[in-house]
């Protein structure tokens, strides 16, 4: 597969991440043209036995995220493997990682180390809480950080109580972040002629997602209630029950709740001062909801929705996995990768210029080390030495 040029062409970027937040963000330069090398620990990316479903051995999970990307096995812990790695960096612009705080530095190749061979290597490391404070160094998983800093708290209903998100945002923040983060640098470089390190941590990034009920609680003082489905500061706005399916009803001013009480048969709502704004809906908002409620009962969902988003309104069905991505409008759109067995969600990010896409299919454990020491200088006998020796690791150790 090939593509014409793209934004990153020429970017090399060495990743050493594992999981959900770093491999997603080098997806994403991979699929603009960036060299993605993938070093695996001997062990491999555990999120390759995060299934089922499986294809050929390895999860679901993991095809999501490592497209695009080449595989080698290696071994840092043995000074040998550290070698290969440097040789790896010689012409790098980017090398990130996600191991806990220090590890790098204990094997004598953390940042400071490595700038002063490689000046102009961006160094971006990932981490749970980062290595400093109360909980610098400890372990985090998404799920469990969002708890943290408050995800859970707003979510659900107050008879639910909190609720786990059903999606990792966290992780995958983190990794827009890194990219941002890489990309920023990068653009620094021009100037400066130099790399520099940047560190992306879940929480960091989890706490910023927190908006607004952070900067609601720095006014008032007050920690959020849940609201469940509805929204916590606009009214209405909200999932609403139909005939057919649900729906998801959002009016962000007064001209929008006008228009939503003249498509649902009751324009007098609009004068009504029960409801004439948004702080009087507030107020009024059980029985508001009450109403609508009503008002759709005998409707079908997903026409309603599609009638209101006509008339400018914003409100979509509530659909599941499956008839989000056999929809219509998802075909349209073009966002489902496709090739042989695979299919992926693509780049959400669209260049009109150098469009980004789908190259190569996510690889097996190691599957390129002999292309990829070949590329940077390992002739037949040092390949097979290193992988006599298991510094470069052909297959998963168990």
């Amino acid at each position: 597969m090939t593509l014409p040029g793209r934004a990153l062409d020429g970017l090399k970027v060495v990743d050493l991440t594992r999981v959900l937040g770093g491999p997603f963000a080098t997806q994403l330069l991979a699929d603009h043209g960036a060299n993605v090398i993938k070093i695996e620990p001997p062990q491999g990316d555990e999120v390759r036995d995060w299934g089922p479903p499986f294809h050929d051995g390895d999860a679901a999970y993991f095809h999501g995220i490592n497209r695009n990307k080449r595989s080698i096995g290696l071994d840092l812990t043995r000074e040998e493997g550290r070698q290969v790695l440097l040789a790896l960096l010689q012409d790098a612009d980017i090398l990130i990682e996600n191991f806990k705080p220090g590890s790098m530095e204990a094997w004598g190749i953390g940042y400071n180390e490595l700038s002063k061979q490689f000046p102009k290597l961006i160094y971006c490391k990932i981490s749970g809480f980062g290595a400093d404070g109360p909980l610098g160094g400890f372990p985090g998983y998404d799920g469990v950080v969002g708890a943290m800093v408050g995800h859970c708290s707003v979510t659900g209903s107050a008879e639910s109580g909190p609720m786990r998100l059903g999606l990792p945002v966290v992780d995958i923040s983190t990794g827009l972040y890194c990219v941002n983060g890489i990309l920023l640098a990068v653009v620094e470089r021009v100037t400066s002629g130099l790399g520099q390190f940047l560190e992306v941590t879940l929480y960091d990034a989890a706490m910023s997602l927190m908006h607004p009920h952070f900067t609601n609680f720095f006014m008032s003082g007050e920690s959020p209630k849940r609201t469940g489905n509805q929204h916590a500061s606009l009214v209405p706005y909200g999932m609403f029950p139909t005939r057919t399916v649900p729906v998801m009803l959002g009016v962000g001013n007064d001209d929008a709740f006008r228009k939503l009480a003249e498509a649902i048969g009751r324009p007098d709502l609009a004068s009504d001062p029960q409801f004439a704004t948004n702080g009087d809906r507030q107020k009024n908002r059980e029985l508001l909801n009450e109403i609508i409620t009503t008002q759709l009962s005998e409707v079908d969902g997903e026409s309603f929705a599609l009638e209101l988003l006509r008339a400018g309104l914003v409100c979509g069905p509530v659909l599941d996995t499956r008839q989000a991505i056999e929809s219509e409008h998802t075909r349209a759109r073009g966002i489902v990768y496709e090739d042989d067995w695979y299919r992926g969600i693509g780049t959400p990010i669209r260049l009109g210029r150098t469009p980004g896409g789908l190259t190569s299919l996510p690889p097996k454990f190691s599957q390129h080390a002999r292309e990829i020491l070949s590329d940077h200088g390992f002739g037949a006998d040092a390949i097979k030495r290193l992988m006599e020796a298991k510094v470069v690791v052909k297959h998963r150790r168990k």
